[in-house]
């Protein structure tokens, strides 16, 4: 790609493959990730979303096809792309400025020690600074964490688990301050067992077994779940279970055609639990 030009996504992964001897952890991955946006990974344990992640690092080479991030290779642009790995990577007799500062040191960062300050009161650490990273809390290591996969302003930030084992609380602060970044227009790839934090990406692909089964949005993936439809006549309950509420709510409430009797009327869909599973079961089941 010439220099200065703009890469139409951020990350792109055109038939990548990875194999460990026998082990295909990645089979032949098509995934296109848009600069600004918050995209998610799902999977169980052993899908290949970390190996998916290691591949755009750079600290592994697909067997076949390519990963590219910003139009080349990862390790051409590691300046470019922070990470977060799930188990957080810091020098825990140090503190959170002093990490950071070494972080930066590592990138060459000019003016580093304005650049600690804007981590330091973003990530709310402040009151902290000083103190050794071993005697903090988890939820605590995870934000010196974010904060020096940030220290040198990358444009694609990949996060493996970055709320594992984090309360509530701090999972929307993290949320926050993930949001911000998007908007900022740097893109995040986010790998994830939280359900509830996947519907707030902007897109999630479903990985099992080293394939991609499904690449959309969350409110698309839940509309691929079944729906069931409870019409309420006074104390009766009527219910219809339906695959796709949307085509098929008009057929159900038809006969009732705006029946006065009719108190109440209830759709609940699936989960994106029920959704996720159930599409990893039929790939099982193919």
């Amino acid at each position: 790609m010439p220099p200065g030009a703009v890469a139409s996504n951020a990350v792109e992964l055109a038939h990548a493959g990875k194999r460990y001897g026998r082990i295909e952890a990645l089979k032949s991955i098509d995934l296109s990730i848009r600069s600004g946006e918050i995209f998610g990974l799902l999977g169980p344990n052993g899908a290949g979303k970390t190996t998916l992640i290691r591949l755009l690092t750079g600290s592994t080479a697909p067997t076949s096809g390519s990963a590219k991030i910003l139009g080349q290779a990862p390790r051409s642009v590691r300046s470019q792309i922070g990470y977060m790995p799930q188990a957080p990577a810091l020098y825990e007799d140090l503190s959170p400025r002093d990490n950071l500062r070494f972080f930066g040191r590592a990138h060459s960062i000019k003016s580093i020690e304005s650049r600690i300050d804007e981590l330091l009161d973003f990530s709310n650490l402040r009151e902290r600074e000083h103190d050794p990273v071993y005697a903090f809390s988890g939820g605590m290591k995870q934000r010196v964490s974010l904060a020096c996969a940030l220290v040198h302003r990358p444009r694609v930030l990949l996060l493996d688990e970055p709320t594992a084992g984090v309360d509530p609380r701090l999972r929307a602060e993290f949320w926050k301050h993930f949001r911000a970044l998007a908007g900022a227009g740097a893109t995040l790839l986010i790998s994830t067992h939280q359900m509830d934090e996947a519907v707030l990406c902007d897109r999630l692909a479903v990985l099992s077994d080293g394939c991609v089964l499904a690449c959309d949005t969350p409110r698309e993936l839940l509309h691929r779940g079944r729906a069931t439809i409870r019409v309420w006549r006074g104390a009766e309950v009527e219910t219809t279970l339906v695959d796709n509420y949307r085509d098929a709510l008009p057929g159900v409430l038809r006969p009732y055609n705006l029946d006065p009797s009719v108190t109440r009327i209830e759709i609940e869909q699936e989960t994106m639990d029920h959704v996720v599973l159930s599409l990893i079961e039929a790939r099982r089941n193919a």
